[in-house]
């Protein structure tokens, strides 16, 4: 009996479920209907109202079809399709999802659950795509079964992603995730309903694609499809459809596929054609946010902060920590030079003499068609101090290696060979020739230069000590160029006293060094000078001619020499400069305390000038004429023949042009002199010397008691500055400060055009709108703006090709360290050229524009744009450190400017890119800027709303930026 009781409920249960249409759901005694749908049995249409109306919709009242028809339902404003279940403007969803909760407040219905975070006002997603659940009505268009079926035909589905992020489960959704409901409605009459599980959403760029692997439908009997003229019963082709369901929509043209075997072989590979699609879909904005990639920010928490601002801060705080272990350090080092020294103090009454045995030099043709810079410590054409008095001494009798004339590659040309000489303390040294015969090679040798030049070095090289010291002090080698290269804002006691701090020992008290100072100026008659502007580029007027070359011997002699080495120290002056000139390297030769062996190569001297030097080297096409004492010595070892009262200097000119030169140089013996000690001093230069191959020699070649140096390679040697490096920093952040409060026109034109340029570019943009194009040319202004930026910092190359040359000169006359004057360039070239104008051009723009009003996310895109205009900054000191052409330099600069603004996004979508170019993308530094900033901006929770082709279009703007753009939306960070 009780197994009959339960067969019998069972049929009941079983028969009550299955008068339930639509596939909607048994409830007890009553049917939960798919939305658009009421009655006990799910198979009377709504009329009006709207999805969230639920059970207390009004349905279908027509008496000629029982209530099956829509004839005579109007849509509510706003709402569309057949059945009215279509969203279609912006505020629909919010007011109506407010109407419902508020006359069902028993409803367990909710928009914001505890803990919830983003944006949780409700909007209307009219695209293709779905984020939670989305109905969506299309007109049926086929010519095979409009021409059955003539009158309107309108399928309804509804698909569903995800019921648990619709607003209202069971209302504006219904089913399981991953399902799809569909009606197809005949002149106003429901004809079949479809349904479809384990369905999959594929997105792309303007479609999206809805496939599910189970489909069943079911024929309403009686109706137009399914019976009501039995010669055209489709009611067992409907009630057959079953496996695979495509449903493939384009959102521009508003067209949509509904695609199944059996429809594909009917009517062919599109199957049943849709056309004037409307989507519609009711959900929170934070969900279209998080399928964009977009992480909602807590509101009510401040506490809680996001991953990438984490990150920052982390990054930023290691970063100050560096800056704060960096001070520490010079601090600390600084202490200990001053208290110990870094250096000992200056050896007084040495007296260094120089030498040099059988000096060849060479270059190949090939060697000088290169347009980048070569990495070495100075350069031929740039005056500088020369680093042989920055390394250490090595004496004593070592063998070194020795570069002989076979190594030589073929083809090379010989600038010099052969050339011997000698300069003993207090000596000076005039080395004569024509224009080409090497005096300017020679010098840069002697001067322990020839790193600097593209050649290959062979020969014997060294100082020698006269006397009996016993010191190991380096020798102070000066030397001064035939350009003078000094800084045009300071005065000559400025940059005397800037040379001092930098280039005396850190442990002498600045009291001392401004001593020193005075001496020089004194000693180089420079009193009337000594405060008046140095000037000479053009923009400044200064000292003369005469005066420069002064002050340019001033600061080699400054920190104390012991050989002085000058080339053409009298070209470009008159006669009197010139003698001043003469006079002031005579005095320093022959100081009784302090004699300094002076070597000048010399070009076309007056006789007063020839007679001051001491000995005279004689050179003509690189070979060695004459080398001994100066006066007129020359003359009578070269034969005599000069008219009486001739400039010697003239006949020894015209000696040395003559193709009949002798071969042999001749060299009238000197007399050995006091005893002395020699010494052997390694410079990086050798090291930088390019040679290839060479065999070491079994003994140092010298002279005298002591041995030379041999020009090689395979000599250790030791970089020191003579000032800590928070010295070196302080020193050079003080005259960047002179030159930034003397030169004011830099600062102020950048100033000026930041100001310019922000109110162009706000005015331009002003208060955009938030439809498509409005988005456009929101993100416009702000692919404009870093434009701007990339271009201005052009600048930037300049002004380092501008000061290239006093850096080469002090960098190597070891003033300071490259990462100093880079720390100081950046405290008052970056900040104040780049970052303020930077800062007044973006906040300009900024608001003029009406981008999001949020104060964090206008200093998010503040610190994206400072830190682009400090990347090309850097950029544009990168390519003027490498090549020495600035033409070239400032060309590929601009080539770049144009290669990262094609590649920023806003020219070309970056995902439309072929892949073989579509990888340059990621070399753009405007790419990542631009998307940053526009990340920001849609972060903000911007919504997109315009009307196209009268449809109206509420949607995110992140969508929008992914679609035009190809930006992603959690790019902020990257």
């Amino acid at each position: 009996m009780l197994v009959l009781f339960g067969l019998v409920a069972a049929s009941l249960v079983a028969a009550q479920q299955s008068t339930c249409s639509n596939f909607g759901v048994s409830d007890g005694s009553n049917c939960l209907c798919p939305p658009g749908f009421g009655g006990s049995s799910c198979d009377v249409p709504a009329c009006g109202g709207n999805i969230f109306d639920g059970a207390q919709r009004s349905v279908s009242q027509n008496s000629s079809t029982g209530g099956m028809s829509l004839s005579g339902c109007a849509c509510e404003s706003g709402w569309g399709g057949s059945g009215c279940n279509v969203c279609q403007s912006p505020g629909v969803c919010q007011s109506a999802f407010a109407a419902a909760r508020s006359s069902n407040s028993g409803s367990s219905s909710s928009l914001l659950g505890a803990g919830e975070l983003g944006n949780q006002t409700l909007t209307c997603n009219t695209q293709s795509r779905v984020y939670a659940a989305q109905e969506m009505s299309c007109a049926v268009i086929n010519p095979t079964l409009q021409a059955i079926f003539p009158l309107q035909a309108n399928l309804n589905i509804l698909r569903t992603l995800d019921p648990t992020l619709t607003p209202s489960p069971n209302l504006t959704s219904f089913g399981s995730a991953g399902s799809a409901l569909a009606q197809l409605i005949y002149d106003g009459v429901e004809q079949f309903y479809c349904s479809a599980t384990d369905c999959k959403q594929n997105v792309g760029n303007d479609t999206t694609e809805w496939v599910c692997s189970s489909l069943k439908c079911q024929c309403r009997d009686g109706t137009a499809f399914c019976g009501a003229n039995p010669n055209m019963n489709l009611a067992p082709t409907l009630n057959s459809l079953s496996g695979t369901l495509t449903v493939s929509c384009t959102t521009s043209s508003a067209s949509c596929s509904f695609k199944q075997n059996l429809l594909q072989a009917l009517f062919g590979s599109n199957g049943l054609g849709l056309s004037n699609c409307m989507f519609g879909e009711c959900v929170r904005q934070s969900v279209i946010d998080s399928a964009m990639g977009i992480t909602p920010q807590a509101e009510n928490s401040g506490s809680q902060l996001s991953g990438g601002v984490i990150a920052g801060l982390v990054v930023v705080g290691v970063a100050g920590l560096l800056v704060g272990l960096l001070v520490a350090w010079g601090c600390v080092t600084q202490g200990r030079a001053r208290k110990g020294g870094m250096h000992g103090e200056r050896v007084g009454g040495r007296r260094v003499g120089v030498e040099w045995r059988d000096i060849g030099y060479a270059v190949h043709p090939s060697t000088g068609l290169s347009l980048l810079r070569r990495r070495t410590p100075s350069r031929t054409e740039l005056g500088s101090t020369s680093v042989i008095e920055l390394r250490d001494v090595e004496h004593g009798e070592k063998p070194l290696p020795v570069l002989h004339a076979d190594t030589y590659p073929p083809k090379s040309k010989h600038i010099l060979s052969g050339l011997s000489g000698q300069v003993r303390p207090g000596e000076m040294l005039a080395i004569l020739g024509p224009s080409g015969a090497g005096k300017t090679t020679l010098i840069s040798i002697l001067a322990g230069r020839a790193s600097a030049m593209d050649g290959r070095v062979r020969g014997d090289f060294g100082f020698f000590i006269e006397g009996s010291s016993g010191s190991e002090e380096r020798v102070r080698v000066g030397f001064v160029d035939q350009t003078d290269v000094l800084p045009a804002t300071l005065t000559v006691y400025e940059s005397l006293l800037f040379a001092a701090r930098l280039r005396m020992p850190e442990h002498t008290p600045d009291s001392a060094k401004r001593a020193r100072v005075e001496t020089v100026i004194r000693q180089l008659g420079l009193q009337g000078v000594a405060n008046s502007r140095i000037g000479g580029d053009g923009r400044h007027r200064g000292l003369s001619g005469g005066e420069r070359r002064r002050v340019s011997i001033a600061l080699e002699i400054v920190a104390g020499v012991e050989v002085l080495v000058l080339d053409e120290p009298t070209s470009g002056l008159d006669s009197v400069s010139a003698g001043k000139v003469a006079q002031v390297l005579r005095d320093l030769a022959k100081d009784e305390e302090n004699p300094v062996a002076v070597i000048a190569s010399i070009h076309q001297p007056s006789s007063r000038l020839y007679h001051q030097f001491d000995s005279v080297l004689l050179l003509a096409r690189g070979q060695q004429v004459y080398f001994g004492p100066g006066g007129t010595a020359p003359v009578r070892a070269l034969g005599g023949g000069m008219e009486e009262g001739y400039n010697v200097a003239d006949f020894l000119l015209e000696v040395a042009s003559d193709e009949r030169v002798p071969r042999k140089s001749i060299s009238p013996r000197r007399s050995e002199g006091t005893p002395r000690k020699s010494m052997g001093i390694a410079s990086e230069a050798e090291n930088e010397i390019r040679m290839r191959s060479g065999r070491k020699s079994d003994s140092a070649e010298g002279s005298g008691s002591g041995s030379g140096v041999s020009i090689g390679r395979n000599i250790r040697t030791r970089t020191q500055y003579a000032a800590a490096f928070l010295t070196q920093v302080e020193v050079l952040c003080g005259r960047e400060w002179k030159n930034l409060k003397r030169d004011k026109t830099l600062f102020f034109m950048h100033l000026a055009v930041a100001c310019v340029l922000g109110l162009f570019t706000g005015g331009l943009y002003f208060h955009v709108k938030t439809t498509i194009s409005g988005f456009q040319n929101r993100v416009g202004s702000l692919f404009f703006l870093g434009s701007l930026l990339a271009f201005s910092s052009l600048s930037a190359l300049y002004n380092l090709v501008e000061v290239r040359g006093l850096f080469t000169r002090e960098r190597a006359g070891g003033y300071y360290s490259p990462a100093a004057w880079l720390a100081s360039r950046v405290l008052f070239d970056v900040v104040p050229l780049r970052i303020v104008p930077t800062i007044v051009m973006a906040t300009i723009t900024y608001w003029m524009v009406g981008l999001s009003p949020d104060a964090a996310r206008f200093f998010k895109a503040l610190l994206v744009l400072v830190l682009f205009a400090l990347a090309m900054t850097l950029f544009n000191f990168l390519l003027a450190c490498v090549f020495r052409n600035g033409g070239v330099a400032i060309l590929l600069s601009a080539l770049f400017n144009l290669f990262t603004m094609t590649y920023a996004g806003f020219f070309v979508n970056l995902g439309q890119i072929p892949p073989v170019l579509r990888w340059l993308q990621y070399f753009s530094i405007l790419k990542y800027c631009l998307e940053a900033l526009a990340v920001n901006e849609v972060g903000s929770g911007l919504m997109i709303q315009d009307t196209l082709e009268g449809v109206p279009v509420n949607v995110s703007a992140a969508l929008i930026m992914e679609l035009l753009f190809g930006f992603g939306a959690n790019h902020y960070y990257r």
